[in-house]
C-alpha cells in the first residue's frame, strides 16, 4: 500500500472525503494542495528530502481566485509532476467524463486511474487506489462507460492545438511558430490552412468561426 500520497483538489468537501478514504486504508502520510503551484512545491521538496510522494490523486479543474497562478489544470500539473518522478502514480478524481478528455488523459501516458466524482465517487476511489496499489489500472464504471461509447468525434493532439491556437486568436504565423517552438508536426502554413479547411468540411462549418462554435460546445477543446 502506498506510504505517502499527494491529494490536488480545490474543494474543502471532496478534501474531507478523500482523507476519510485515505485514513481507512490505514495511509500513514497525506499532504493536501489546493492550488496546483502549491502541489508542485509540495512534490518537489519531497523529491529534494529523498521522500517522494508514491501517488498524486488530483483534480483536472481549479477554480480561479485572487492568486496568480503558472499552473492552471490538472491535466498540466500532471504533466510537470510525471517529467518531474516518472515513478509517481496518478488517479485523477473529476468530475469531467468528456470522452475527448478522458481518451486525453488516458494516451497521456501519464495516469494509472480515472474516477468520477458522482454518488459512488468515495466507494470507486477507494477501489482504484487498492488496484493501482497493486500494479493495475482503474476506470470507475462511469468512466468505462464512456471509454466504450462507438463512433465518438475526437481530434488528435495536432488538431487540438491548432483549433485552440484559433480560438485564443493567434494568427495561422503565429500557429505556425508556436508549433515549430513546442515540435508539433507539420507546422508548415500550407499544412495548418489544408487541415482547417478539411476540419470546416468534416464537421460542416461554413466559417472557421463556426467551426470553432461547433467544436467548443462538443467540448472537444
Amino acid at each position: 500500500m502506498f506510504k505517502k500520497v499527494l491529494v490536488a483538489e480545490d474543494m474543502d468537501s471532496v478534501n474531507h472525503a478523500v482523507a476519510s478514504v485515505l485514513k481507512d486504508l490505514n495511509i500513514p502520510e497525506v499532504q493536501h494542495a489546493q492550488y496546483c503551484d502549491q502541489a508542485q512545491l509540495l512534490a518537489k521538496k519531497a523529491i529534494q528530502e529523498g521522500a517522494p510522494f508514491d501517488l498524486l490523486i488530483c483534480d483536472l479543474s481549479f477554480k480561479n481566485d485572487h492568486r496568480e497562478e503558472k499552473i492552471t489544470s490538472g491535466q498540466e500539473l500532471i504533466s510537470i509532476l510525471k517529467n518531474e518522478d516518472p515513478s509517481l502514480k496518478v488517479l485523477v478524481n473529476s468530475v469531467e467524463d468528456h470522452p475527448q478528455t478522458v481518451r486525453s488523459m488516458w494516451n497521456s501516458g501519464n495516469i494509472d486511474a480515472y474516477v468520477c466524482k458522482d454518488r459512488n465517487g468515495m466507494k470507486d476511489l477507494k477501489s482504484a487506489i487498492l488496484s493501482v496499489a497493486e500494479g493495475g489500472t482503474y476506470n470507475s464504471p462511469r468512466i468505462q462507460n464512456t471509454l466504450q461509447q462507438k463512433n465518438l468525434l475526437m481530434l488528435n493532439n495536432f488538431e487540438v492545438q491548432l483549433l485552440s491556437g484559433v480560438a485564443n486568436g493567434l494568427t495561422q504565423k503565429q500557429i505556425e511558430d508556436n508549433f515549430k517552438k513546442k515540435n508539433i508536426s507539420p507546422s508548415s502554413k500550407s499544412a495548418i490552412e489544408k487541415r482547417l479547411k478539411e476540419l470546416r468540411e468534416e464537421f460542416g462549418a461554413n466559417t472557421t468561426p463556426h467551426l470553432i462554435g461547433i467544436v467548443k460546445d462538443l467540448k472537444l477543446i
